[in-house]
C-alpha cells in the first residue's frame, strides 16, 4: 500500500539498529563492548548530582504545564550567560530559543531555510545531514574530507560548491571523529560565507551556516573551541548555533536543546517547534536553568567529565599506537576533543580461519562484532564510503579498567586474520 515519497524513501539509523543488537545480544548473556552509540552508561556517567536535585524539585512543585515554544526565561537566560562567560559573547534570553533536545533544532533549521530543490553542502563523514535534506527534498552535496585534514574541511574545499548553496552545515568537535576546526580554518570558512553572501542580490536566498557545536565544552588538552562569532562578527546573520544537556552533561534523555544565532531565522524556528510540539518538557527546562546559573558546579563538572572522557580516548589510542608498532596495519587520531576516536583499522580483503573474506566495510564491521565482540562504526555510515577502513570509537559507555581487556580482544581477532 503506498505512502508518502518521504515515507518510502526515509531509512532507519544504521547505528540505532546495530546498537539495539547489540543491546538485545548481551541481554542474552553474551558479552559485547558496545562502542557505537554516542550515548552515556549513566551508572558511569551520569548526570550532574545538582541537576538531579533541581529536577525532582521541579515534578515536586507541579512545573508540568506548557512551557510556551521560545523556552522560559530563566533557562534561555542561562544558556545566554554560560556562552557569553565561556565564549566572550554578548547573547541576551531572546537570543536563544530551547527545544526537546538539539535534533528538532537541526530539523527546525532546515525546514527554516531549505526548500524542495535547494542545495545543501556538508563535509563527510557528518551526522545526519543527509537524512535531514532527504526529508526535506534539498540537493545534498557531500564535500569529502582526508585524514591529513583530520577530517575537517577548509575553506578551500568547500569553495567550489557554495555558489549556488543556501545552507552549509558543519559540526565542530565533529561527529564521528571527535576532531576539531582550527581557529585559522574557521575564520577562513566564515569570510568565504560573508564575501559570497555580499555578491548575492536581495532577491537571492543568503548562504547560510549551521553549526553544529553540541561538544563544544569537550575539548582536552591544547585543543580550543573557537566560536565563529566571537572569531568572525561578521557571520552573525548568516549563523546558527545548535547546541544542549545532552553531550557535555552527559543527558541524552533529558531532551533539552537550544539554538542562537540570526534572529529572523530563529523566529522562524520557534513557530516550527510550536507547530510541531518540540519543546522541551516544562519540569527539565526550569531545573536547566537553574543548573546552568550555577557557575561554580557547572565548571566542576566539565572539570572532572573531561578529566574522565580524556583518559578513556587516551587509553584507546595508546592501544591503537601499540598494535601498530607490532606491525598491524592500524592508526589513529591523537583524542581532541567530544567522546570519540577516530581509528583506522585495515583489514580489508582479508581472509578468516573459517574461510570467509572481508570484502565490504560492513563485513569487517561485522567480524569485528562477532569475533572480537567489540561494536565500533564505520566512517561509510557517515557518508565517507572512501575512508570506511577508518571508524568511530565512543567511550560513553566504557569503564577505564575495560580498555586493556578491549584492545587485547582486537588484538586477538587481527591475529587469527590470514
Amino acid at each position: 500500500m503506498r505512502l508518502s515519497k518521504l515515507a518510502e524513501q526515509i531509512q532507519t539509523s544504521p547505528i540505532l539498529t546495530i546498537a539495539a543488537e547489540i543491546n538485545a545480544r548481551n541481554a542474552k548473556g553474551e558479552s559485547i563492548y558496545n562502542l557505537t552509540v554516542g550515548d552515556f552508561d549513566p551508572k558511569i556517567f551520569p548526570i550532574p548530582d545538582a541537576l538531579t536535585v533541581a529536577t525532582i524539585k521541579a515534578y515536586r512543585d507541579h512545573q508540568t504545564n506548557y512551557p510556551g515554544a521560545f523556552g522560559l526565561p530563566r533557562i534561555r537566560d542561562s544558556v545566554a550567560r554560560l556562552l557569553n562567560r565561556t565564549c566572550g559573547l554578548d547573547y541576551q534570553a531572546e537570543d536563544v530559543i530551547i527545544a526537546s533536545g538539539s535534533r528538532p533544532v537541526i530539523y527546525a533549521i532546515y525546514r527554516a531555510i531549505v526548500d524542495p530543490g535547494d542545495r545543501v553542502v556538508f563535509p563527510v563523514p557528518s551526522w545526519n545531514n543527509e537524512h535531514y535534506a532527504s526529508m526535506l527534498g534539498a540537493e545534498a552535496i557531500t564535500v569529502e574530507t582526508t585524514p591529513e585534514s583530520n577530517f575537517m574541511p577548509t575553506a578551500k574545499n568547500l569553495a567550489p560548491y557554495l555558489d549556488n548553496a543556501v545552507l552549509l552545515a558543519l559540526c565542530s568537535p565533529l561527529n564521528p571523529t571527535g576532531t576539531v576546526l582550527s581557529k585559522e580554518v574557521l575564520v577562513e570558512i566564515c569570510q568565504l560565507v560573508v564575501d559570497l553572501n555580499k555578491k548575492r542580490s536581495t532577491d537571492e536566498k543568503p548562504l547560510y551556516v549551521m553549526f553544529d557545536q553540541v561538544y563544544w565544552m569537550l575539548t582536552f588538552g591544547n585543543t580550543g573551541f573557537f566560536h565563529a562569532v566571537r572569531e568572525c562578527p561578521e557571520i552573525r546573520d548568516y549563523a546558527v548555533f545548535v547546541d544542549g544537556m545532552s553531550k557535555a552533561f552527559a543527558g541524552t534523555g533529558i531532551r533539552v536543546g537550544w539554538a542562537t544565532g540570526a534572529s529572523h531565522v530563529i523566529a522562524k524556528m520557534v513557530s516550527i517547534i510550536a507547530h510541531i510540539g518540540a519543546w522541551a518538557p516544562k519540569p527539565d527546562q526550569v531545573a536547566v536553568g537553574e543548573y546552568l546559573a550555577m557557575d561554580a558546579e557547572v565548571d566542576m563538572h566539565l572539570q572532572n567529565f573531561r578529566t574522565a572522557l580524556e583518559a578513556r580516548l587516551d587509553g584507546f589510542y595508546a592501544g591503537f599506537m601499540s598494535l601498530k608498532e607490532k606491525g598491524h596495519d592500524v592508526d589513529a587520531i591523537a583524542p581532541q576533543a567530544a567522546i570519540y576516536l577516530s581509528v583506522k583499522i585495515n583489514i580489508l580483503g582479508r581472509e578468516t580461519k573459517q574461510g570467509g573474506s572481508l570484502q565490504t566495510y560492513d563485513d569487517v564491521q561485522r567480524y569485528l562484532l562477532d569475533t572480537a565482540k567489540i561494536g565500533v562504526l564505520p566512517f561509510s555510515w557517515f557518508g565517507a564510503p572512501d575512508y570506511g577502513n577508518w571508524f568511530r570509537i565512543s567511550v560513553g559507555t566504557c569503564r577505564l579498567e575495560d580498555i586493556e581487556g578491549i584492545m587485547l580482544r582486537l588484538e586477538e581477532a587481527l591475529n587469527c586474520l590470514k
